[in-house]
């Protein structure tokens, strides 16, 4: 199994126990504002995303990982790696992506487990490259993109839902642990 540990934090795959947290998360209009049409997702819906991070897992060797907070076991939230098949653009690059709990926010907890996955990404799992996604007018996930060292390399559109989107990345060559 994989896991990953930071200072704070337990990267991990999913368990049944981590739905009906997640799905609390993903209920937040405030968390969901940024991810797709901004819509919230309900228990049934938290449960097949977490069935298709599962299913990435299996079939690419790095999937989204849960986040739990090492003092209490809590869940907190959400990071990991993904094929961006919602933006084809942007393949055949694998993405990075965090949704903590707005309980969370601002105490640096998206900056230490997106660094242990770009970690994980370009050291463990030999990729060459990773890029970020992030919609136009999302201060605090730029500011996570910008604390991994990525930079902006073009604005696009985001093909479902008109948003401008922003493809920031940073390859091997560029990465310091």
């Amino acid at each position: 199994m994989t896991e990953i540990r930071t200072p704070r934090l337990l990267l991990r795959r999913w368990t049944d126990d981590d739905l009906v947290p997640l799905s609390e998360i993903n209920a937040d209009p405030e968390v969901m504002r940024w991810i797709g049409d901004g819509s919230t997702l309900d228990l049934d819906q938290t449960a097949e995303a977490i069935e298709r991070w599962e299913e990435e897992w299996d079939e690419e060797g790095f999937g989204l990982f849960a986040i739990e907070l090492l003092a209490s076991g809590e869940l907190i939230g959400v990071v990991g790696l993904s094929i961006p098949e919602h933006l084809p653009e942007a393949l055949p690059d694998v993405e990075i992506t965090w949704r903590l709990g707005r309980q969370y926010w601002g105490q640096g907890y998206a900056s230490e487990a997106a660094q242990a996955t770009l970690e994980f990404a370009l050291q463990d799992r030999g990729l060459d490259r990773v890029v970020a996604i992030n919609r136009s007018g999302n201060d605090d996930s730029e500011n996570v993109i910008r604390k991994l060292g990525m930079v902006l390399e073009r604005d696009t559109t985001d093909p479902h839902y008109g948003h401008l989107l922003q493809i920031h990345g940073i390859d091997l060559t560029e990465y310091e642990a």
